[in-house]
């Protein structure tokens, strides 16, 4: 049986503008801390920081992961990378292979409708007939 206070119930230096993948990422290398340091209650806090400054280290080593929606218009596929942390919960796949979609363009930018009505800003990196 674990103790009342285990990391993951509780996170106690919460960053509300964390993406929730970092957020998770924190939570779990606290728990392994505490695990590895023998499940002792009452050191959440510095687990918490452990964990955040290693995980926040790690993440500003790896380079940031590149995402991108590809869709075709008039015979053209249009490759468009959005930021991940910025864009308002989608998640790849979302569209659906092959559904047609709403698009619009700006300059360089490219707005996806999204199937909940909010569009998906997108910076094209790529034109290819095809």
């Amino acid at each position: 049986m674990e103790p009342a206070s285990h990391p993951k119930a509780q996170t106690p230096q919460h960053r509300p503008n964390a993406h929730p993948d970092l957020q998770e990422a924190i939570r779990h290398r606290a728990e392994e801390i505490y695990i590895r340091n023998g499940r002792i209650p009452g050191h959440d806090v510095e687990n918490w920081a452990q964990a955040e400054k290693e995980i926040l280290r790690q993440s500003a080593e790896r380079p940031a992961r590149r995402t991108a929606v590809v869709v075709t218009v008039n015979g053209v596929k249009y490759v468009g990378e959005y930021d991940a942390a910025t864009c308002g919960g989608y998640t790849p796949g979302e569209l659906g292979a092959g559904a047609r979609v709403p698009v619009r363009f700006a300059g360089d930018k490219m707005f996806v409708k999204r199937p909940n009505g909010q569009e998906l800003e997108t910076t094209i990196v790529n034109r290819m007939r095809g």
